[in-house]
């Protein structure tokens, strides 16, 4: 084998293979057994003078040699050569895809040989010696590469770089070339198809000749339409609408948490359920075997017979139960349940006698003694029977508390005075005689009652209590300190929690100072100095959420003196004052607020607002100027002072104030109210004055060119406003507002194709916005292009799949059959939308379904308060179908909420002329432009009907 490597060579031979050794026969060795030759043996060879030859190969000899042919492993299945170099030649693969220019047929020469060090070697030479041939070669490969790319290019140019240098063009194109582009009139021309004919058989003509043709006369062999049954597409559709209401009803009691089962009606008819079943029957028989034999075995088993008397009584055999109860009372005297029992199955007179017998075998049986005296109808028997049971039972509580319950002030004073001897361990009893008692006799018997029980805290509040009924409120903080300090001696854990049910308890009882005094000695047990203020705030909350307003208020006064530098502390003090106080208390604990926090805004914020709703406007407008001082140059400051003077109608105070905050502090808020006011004051030429400079020092704050746009299209400078329009886009491409201002303002110049680029263009800078698209639907409809505007719902319910106003859209702009199956996607896709909640209730308002209808409004008002849209909506059916009571109530909680958000809503409230009605005045003109949609859909109706 020659190996090459660079210019040498090496030639190594391989020696020849050594001869084989002659090898000995074994013994018992039979030439030709191999190959399948018998051996013989003769009468000589047998007997005891010849030894056995030892099976297997001996020690030192070689093993038997293999038949001719045999290949290892092939009887396990594995392959191998047969020995055959011809036969393994004819095996090779000759055909044309195996074989290589350069190597030939893949079956070698030296297939057979081990792949070893020297070949690995060599390979490593020759790919070497290929890398440095292919890298001289490379530099070149690639310039004729380039060449040809480029030659490509030349010969067969691509479309970007055809109209690169128009592209490049457009940048010199003004507003005014653009805004000259023709029209292409209809822009549905590329999305026309190709109508196609195709030949109709002649059977189909045939067939439609006959259907054409009016019958004379009926065909005797044919039996006519009489066997299919008539299909009312009337019926099918009530059908339809009846399922999907269903499915309605289903998806708003999941939603609302309502629910329709009668759970009272429901009981009853469970238990007016009879026994009827064979099974039923076969299982009571099966159990009262087994009964009877546990009573059989054990006569003393007083549950047995109880079960067993229960088990006739269900069966409905009433005298075998009260046999059967009976012989239980005579097995079982001592157990009071059997005599109950006895006395429940019986009639009144016959219990009591039961009952008589019972006490008289178990004298000390509370419950036979409580039941026969709730047996008698009588009150002095009753009270007879009890006392007669204290006599046996002294030291039951339950009895006491029973028998001083008949009795009057006098007699039960006297009651409770043995009862307290008789039961010293009954707080309940202490507690009751105090309450009956004087004064000072009261504080004697609390004093008893500590000395008694010192480990019970509820003595203490009650003396508290005591305190502050007699107007001794000194007092009340000095009880409840000294009861934490004689408790805690004691050994008594102070828990927090428990002292503060016990405020809360004082509080539903009217002792306002006791709660306070619990609060303030006990709230801070417990708790590290890092915890205190997170842990009296959420006790706060959880408080006022179970109805404890002074507990609450308690709470926050304690921390608000232990961290007075809080601001989230004071406002959520306000917060509450707000809900459950008094505007007075609220604007003391205002100015307290901004005392202790001056730099909070809010704050100061709040109490002047406080101060001008109590009428105070002096007050409010010296709360804004102190505010200054330690807030200097604030925006929000400069604007609530610049509100209150316009609400109050002091016109050029607002404007000097404004000039003021314009070189003092200069926002982009500050600038768009200055516009705003000289907007209100019809001075248009000083308000595009200020928004034009205001643009130039503020150029990315979008509401600058919307004004500028919407005073230019108020005089009709359509020019100018595009130009504004456009000049806000390059600054601000992110705002959708001023993308749909610039869009409604071509729409409003019948210029739908270029509203349609300008929302398209939106639409790319700012993808998945649900407004862009809805803009977009309604441009289509206004165009007259429903397919399109079907088209464009359907691509924008893909993009938005989640976006109620698209939704409760689509809803609107299906035909009235279909709404109520689009209504179910929607509330499937979005269930807690007010949109979509609106356009359902409005289904139900057409077909004339109220009591749905209002619970889905009711609905949709409860989701989001702050869309006004549903209020609106809610108001105009109550105006249709509801009473003035009704409608004042919407109004009044529509008033409370103070919406501001909902497309009918901000675009009546946005207007300048309603800059200063309230929320009432607005919902009462949002209400009107809403039409009512069974006069809509009668309308409808009678149009459709004329036409016909």
């Amino acid at each position: 084998r020659r190996v090459h490597g660079g210019n040498k060579e090496t030639q190594i031979m391989q020696a020849p293979a050594p001869k084989k050794p002659r090898v000995v026969p074994p013994p018992n060795y039979v030439a030709g057994l191999g190959r399948g030759a018998v051996g013989f043996t003769t009468r000589s060879d047998i007997g005891p003078a010849r030894a056995a030859a030892p099976e297997g190969p001996q020690p030192g000899q070689l093993p038997v040699a293999p038949p001719a042919g045999y290949v290892a492993g092939r009887g396990r299945g594995l392959g191998g050569s047969s020995g055959d170099p011809h036969a393994e030649r004819e095996k090779e693969d000759y055909s044309e895809t195996n074989y290589d220019e350069w190597g030939g047929y893949s079956g070698g020469l030296f297939n057979d040989s081990a792949y070893d060090e020297e070949d690995y070697e060599a390979d490593n030479v020759y790919e070497h010696v290929d890398r440095r041939m292919d890298c001289r070669r490379k530099s070149r490969r690639e310039e004729k590469l380039k060449e040809e790319l480029a030659k490509a290019r030349v010969e067969r140019p691509t479309i970007h770089a055809q109209f690169a240098d128009l592209k490049r063009g457009l940048a010199e194109i003004t507003a005014d070339q653009w805004a000259s582009i023709p029209d292409i009139g209809d822009y549905t021309v590329k999305k026309r198809s190709r109508e196609k004919f195709t030949p109709v058989p002649d059977s189909l003509i045939a067939k439609a000749q006959q259907e054409s043709q009016m019958a004379t006369s009926i065909d005797a062999k044919g039996k006519g339409g009489l066997d299919t049954p008539a299909a009312s597409l009337t019926e099918f559709g009530e059908a339809r609408g009846t399922v999907l209401g269903l499915k309605l009803d289903k998806v708003s009691d999941n939603i609302s948490g309502l629910t329709n089962v009668d759970t009272q009606g429901y009981m009853t008819d469970l238990n007016s359920m009879k026994i009827n079943s064979a099974e039923q029957i076969g299982d009571i028989k099966k159990a009262r075997l087994l009964l009877k034999s546990v009573i059989s075995s054990n006569r003393n088993h007083a549950p047995g017979w109880i079960a067993l008397c229960r088990l006739e009584e269900l069966a409905g055999r009433l005298t075998e139960a009260r046999s059967v109860i009976a012989e239980g009372c005579a097995n079982c005297p001592d157990n009071e349940d059997v005599w109950l029992e006895a006395a429940r199955l019986s009639a009144p007179d016959i219990a009591k006698g039961i009952l008589a017998k019972a006490v008289k075998q178990i004298p000390n049986s509370v419950k036979l003694w409580l039941d026969a005296a709730n047996r008698e109808s009588d009150k002095a028997t009753k009270a007879r029977v009890l006392r007669k049971a204290l006599e046996f039972i002294p030291n039951s509580v339950r009895l006491w508390k029973e028998a001083v319950e008949l009795e009057n002030a006098e007699d039960a004073k006297i009651m409770l005075s043995r009862a307290v001897e008789c039961v010293p361990h009954s707080v309940d009893m202490w507690l009751a005689l105090a309450r009956l008692e004087t004064y000072e006799n009261a504080r004697k018997v609390l004093n008893k009652a500590r000395e008694v029980l010192p480990t019970e805290p509820l003595i203490w509040v009650t003396a508290a209590r005591l305190e502050e009924a007699q107007g001794n409120a000194e007092a009340v903080d000095k009880v409840i300190a000294r009861a934490v300090q004689s408790l805690s001696a004691n050994g008594v854990n102070i828990d927090r929690e428990g002292w503060l049910k016990d405020a809360e308890a004082a509080e539903r009882s009217g002792s306002k100072l006791t709660c306070q005094a619990i609060v303030r000695s006990t709230i801070g047990h417990g708790l590290d100095d890092h915890q205190r203020k997170k842990q009296w705030k959420e006790d706060a909350e959880t408080v006022l959420a179970r109805g404890s307003v002074e507990t609450a208020r308690a709470i926050l006064a304690h921390a608000l003196k232990s961290f007075p530098g809080s601001k989230s502390t004071w406002l959520q003090a306000a917060a509450l004052e707000r809900s459950h106080g008094t505007p007075e208390l609220l604007s003391r604990l205002l100015e307290e607020a901004v005392q202790y926090c001056p730099t909070s805004e809010i704050l100061w914020l709040m109490a002047a607002k406080q101060k001008w709703l109590q009428g105070d406007v002096q007050g409010a407008r010296q709360l804004l100027a102190n505010a200054f001082v330690p807030n200097h140059n604030n925006e929000a400051i400069w604007l609530a002072a610049v509100k209150l003077e316009r609400e109050n109608g002091e016109t050029q105070k607002a404007r000097r104030l404004l000039e003021k905050a314009r070189e003092k502090c200069g926002t982009a808020r500050i600038w768009m109210q200055s516009v705003q006011l000289e907007r209100e004051d019809r001075n248009l030429a000083d308000a595009r004055s200020l928004v034009q400079t205001a643009i130039e020092k503020i150029p990315d704050f979008a509401k600058f060119y919307m004004i500028c746009g919407q005073l230019d299209e108020a005089e009709n400078r359509i020019e100018e406003a595009r130009d504004s329009y456009n000049r806000g886009l390059k600054h601000c491409p992110q705002s959708v507002p001023l993308w749909l201002c610039a869009g409604r303002l071509e729409e409003s110049q019948r210029q739908h194709t270029k509203a349609r680029s300008i929302l398209e263009k939106a639409r790319l800078k700012n993808p998945k916005v649900p407004e862009l698209w809805l803009e977009g639907v309604r441009l289509e409809l206004k165009a007259g292009e429903k397919k399109a505007a079907a088209t464009m719902m359907a691509k924008a319910l893909q993009d938005c799949p989640s976006a109620g106003v698209l939704w409760a859209a689509a809803i609107e702009m299906e035909p009235r059959p279909q709404q109520k199956a689009k209504s179910v996607d929607a509330l499937k896709r979005c269930e807690n939308d007010p949109h979509v909640i609106v356009a359902v209730a409005r289904i139900f308002w057409k077909e004339r379904k109220l009591d749905k209808a209002r619970k889905w409004f009711v609905r949709a008002v409860t989701l989001n308060p702050d869309l006004g849209d549903a209020w609106a909506h809610y108001l105009k059916f109550e105006q249709s179908q509801g009473t003035p009571e009704t409608q004042s109530q919407i109004i009044r909680k529509c008033v409370e909420a103070e919406p501001h958000h909902g497309e009918l809503w901000t675009a009546v409230s946005k207007q300048v002329e309603n800059w200063r009605i309230g929320t009432e005045s607005v919902l009462l003109k949002v209400t009107a432009s809403i039409t009512d949609p069974l006069i809509s859909s009668t309308v409808s109706a009678a149009v459709s009907n004329g036409n016909k």
